[in-house]
């Protein structure tokens, strides 16, 4: 079953990459107490994840910031070390946490995976946006197969 608003986000752990190396975030960490944006995407290093979804929320840091988000998180059914890499190749720095759901067991959590087995990329994620208030989802964007509209920042913008 799909997340929908008003619905208690599922426990899970993500990879995250630490100063000592691989690490782990739990989701009462990332969510308890705090106004997330969770970003997913079907993979890192695709073309309209990198060149669009991604960037546009590095670029808009501040302003949602400004809008009383304290975590903008980027998930994706890649491992740790593709996660860092893909952070550091896209610049994002402090402004967006990156998170490896490397299973794909948190995007089946959320009921949001993505058969992508035609494209020879197995199960993944599917492109979404959450916005996250101490641990509910309070506003559920998820794009239509092909599509880039309601998960992009301008949307999520629209929606604080």
């Amino acid at each position: 079953m799909t997340i929908s608003a008003g619905e208690k986000m599922p426990a899970g752990t993500f990879g995250i990459m630490t100063e000592a190396g691989p690490g782990a975030i739990s989701t009462d960490e990332l969510f308890t107490g705090k106004k997330v944006v969770l970003v997913s995407v079907p993979g890192a290093f695709t073309p309209t994840c990198s060149m669009n979804h991604l960037p546009g929320f590095v670029d808009q840091a501040d302003t949602l910031r400004s809008k009383g988000v304290d975590t903008i998180a980027c998930m994706a059914v890649n491992d740790v070390f593709v996660m860092d890499a893909w952070g550091k190749d896209r610049g994002v720095g402090d402004d967006v946490l990156m998170l490896a759901d490397g299973n794909g067991e948190y995007a089946r959590a959320l009921g949001l995976e993505l058969d992508a087995t035609g494209f020879g990329m197995g199960m993944r994620g599917q492109r979404f946006a959450l916005v996250v208030d101490d641990g509910v989802a309070t506003h559920v964007a998820v794009e239509a197969p092909g599509q880039f509209e309601v998960s992009k920042v301008e949307a999520i913008l629209d929606s604080l």
